[in-house]
């Protein structure tokens, strides 16, 4: 086992810690853009997640599947703040 596999093996667990510490968040609250910042959170910790396994496994199809999220969690992103601001007014 080379360094590089095990710094990729602790990135993943510092990501999959992370994406907890952003779901604990998103579950508490206690308002809606601080849920919507989790959920950001939570989608970029995915896509860095899919990166790192790509990385370990060789396998660079996993690639495309997070360039793919990250456009759908960008729209999410915008629809969320689109929501946000229709619902002030």
């Amino acid at each position: 086992m080379s360094l590089f596999s095990i710094t990729l093996q602790i990135a993943l667990a510092a990501l999959a810690i992370s994406m907890t510490m952003a779901a604990i968040r998103f579950f508490m609250g206690p308002s809606l853009p601080d849920r919507i910042t989790s959920f950001d959170a939570i989608v970029a910790n995915i896509i860095g997640i899919i990166a790192v396994y790509a990385e370990l496994t060789g396998n660079e199809d996993f690639i495309d599947v997070a360039i793919i999220l990250s456009i759908f969690g960008f729209l999410g992103s915008i629809s969320f703040a689109y929501y946000l601001l229709k619902s002030k007014h």
